[in-house]
C-alpha cells in the first residue's frame, strides 16, 4: 500500500482528469484476478468516465449480499513542498487532501477479501470514484449511472485522513455529520473608466464594497441561533489599475449548512439581495448558484456497528467521537440512497514532517503507519456487515 500511494501521490490528476489514476488501479486489481467495470461517472455521454467498480466474491456460501467500499482519486491544484522521495511531478498538481492514501487502502482492503475469500460469504463492491473535489462531484454522477445498483449494497463506508487526529486513532459521528455545500459566483456589473472621472462611474468596485457585508448580515439574520452556517468569499477579481475603474467585480464563496429549509431560504435571499444592493447604486448583479453535495448523513445502525468494529481493531481509548464538520464532502450522494457510515482516519504524527498539516496545504502528508490501520478497518468492518 505504501507502494501504491507513493506512485499515486508522485502523478497526482485533478478531478475528472485521472485516466492515468484509474488506469493504475484496474492493473492492480486486474493481476489479482479481481473483476472490475470501468469507464463508469461520464460527465457527458461522449466522455470516457475515469471511475471504476471492482467486485469482490466471498466463497464460503452462496450469498448475493453485497457491501460497498468508497476510495476517491482526483487531486488538487496546488504546488507541493517537500516528500523528496515521492514528491508530485506534475506541476501545480498535488494529493494535498489524501485521496492517494484513500485509494491505496481501498485496493488493500479489496485485495486482502480477495485472498482470503474462501473465509466469508457475500460480495464487496469497491467504488473507486473520480471528482470528489470539483462539482458536480463524482459520486453524483455514480449514483446517476446507477453503477451501485448491480449488485445492490446493503450499505457503504468511506473514509478520510485526518491530520488533527494521531495515526492510530478512529473518529465516527452519528447522523449529520459534515455540511451541505453550495458554490456563489456573483459578477458586479457597472460602468468603469478613468480613476479620476469618479462622476461619470458605476463603481462596481463600491457596489462590491457594500455587497459583501450586507449578505454576510443578511444570511446571519435568518439563521437561527443555534443552527451551523458558514458563508464565505474567496475570490475577488476587479481587473483594474490604480487609475482604471473596471466595469465588473467577480466575487466567488461558498454556503455551507445543515438544515435544507435554510439552505433554500438563503438561496432565494442572497441573489435577490445582490440584486437589490446593485440596482440601487446604479448597477447590475449576475449571481450564479451552483447547488452542491447534500449533507452527509451517517445511518445510525451501520455507524454503530462499524464503531464496535473500531473498537475492536484498534481498542475503545482509540475510537473517539467527532463533533459535525463545516467541511464539505460528496459522499453524501451515496448517504441519500443507501445507509453510509463516514468516518476519519488519524494520520498525524508530530515526529513525522509534514503529518500535522492541515489538508489542502502544500507541505501536507500523512503518517503511512495508518495505511494498515484504514485497509484493516475496511476490510474487517465489510466482512463483519457480510456475516
Amino acid at each position: 500500500m505504501i507502494r501504491w500511494r507513493r506512485h499515486l501521490h508522485r502523478n497526482p490528476e485533478l478531478s475528472f482528469r485521472e485516466h492515468n489514476t484509474v488506469a493504475f488501479v484496474a492493473e492492480v486489481l486486474k493481476k489479482e484476478g479481481i473483476e472490475v467495470r470501468e469507464n463508469v461517472a461520464r460527465l457527458t455521454p461522449e466522455a470516457k468516465g475515469t471511475g471504476l467498480i471492482a467486485l469482490v466474491r466471498g466463497e464460503a456460501s452462496s450469498s448475493d449480499r453485497c457491501f460497498a467500499l468508497r476510495g476517491d482519486m482526483d487531486a488538487l491544484p496546488i504546488t507541493e513542498i517537500g516528500k523528496p522521495d515521492y514528491c508530485s511531478t506534475n506541476p501545480g498538481v498535488m494529493h494535498a487532501c489524501g485521496h492517494d492514501a484513500h485509494t491505496a487502502m481501498v485496493l488493500g482492503a479489496g485485495i486482502a477479501l480477495h485472498r482470503l475469500r474462501e473465509q466469508w460469504a457475500g460480495n464487496v463492491m469497491l467504488v473507486f470514484q473520480p471528482g470528489e473535489e470539483k462539482e458536480p462531484g463524482g459520486a453524483s454522477l455514480m449514483v446517476k449511472e446507477g453503477v451501485l445498483n448491480d449488485p445492490k449494497p446493503s450499505g457503504i463506508a468511506g473514509q478520510h485522513v485526518t491530520p488533527e487526529l494521531p495515526v492510530g486513532k478512529l473518529g465516527f459521528r452519528s447522523g449529520a455529520f459534515m455540511a451541505a455545500a453550495d458554490e456563489l459566483y456573483i459578477t458586479v456589473k457597472g460602468k468603469g473608466g478613468h480613476a479620476a472621472s469618479r462622476h461619470a462611474h458605476v463603481d462596481p468596485i463600491l457596489i462590491m464594497a457594500r455587497l459583501l457585508p450586507a449578505l454576510y448580515d443578511e444570511a446571519a439574520r435568518i439563521k437561527p441561533e443555534t443552527e451551523p452556517m458558514v458563508l464565505s468569499f474567496g475570490k475577488v477579481i476587479a481587473n483594474g489599475a490604480t487609475n482604471i475603474v473596471p466595469d465588473v467585480v467577480t466575487i466567488d464563496g461558498t454556503l455551507r449548512t445543515f438544515n435544507e429549509d435554510l439552505r433554500n431560504s438563503l438561496h432565494e435571499l442572497l441573489p435577490r439581495k445582490s440584486k437589490e444592493i446593485a440596482q440601487a447604486m446604479g448597477g447590475d448583479v449576475d449571481f450564479q448558484l451552483v447547488k452542491g453535495s447534500p449533507v452527509v448523513k451517517n445511518d445510525p445502525e451501520l455507524t454503530a456497528r462499524l464503531r464496535a468494529v473500531a473498537v475492536g481493531l484498534v481498542g475503545a481509548e482509540n475510537v473517539v467521537d467527532m463533533d459535525i464538520r463545516m467541511g464539505a464532502e460528496d459522499f453524501a450522494y451515496y448517504t441519500h440512497v443507501m445507509p453510509g457510515c463516514f468516518y476519519r482516519l488519524g494520520t498525524g504524527n508530530p515526529s513525522k514532517p509534514g503529518t500535522t498539516a492541515g489538508l489542502h496545504r502544500a507541505e501536507f502528508d500523512i503518517d503511512e503507519d495508518a495505511l494498515a490501520i484504514g485497509a484493516g478497518m475496511m476490510a474487517w468492518g465489510a466482512a463483519c456487515e457480510l456475516a
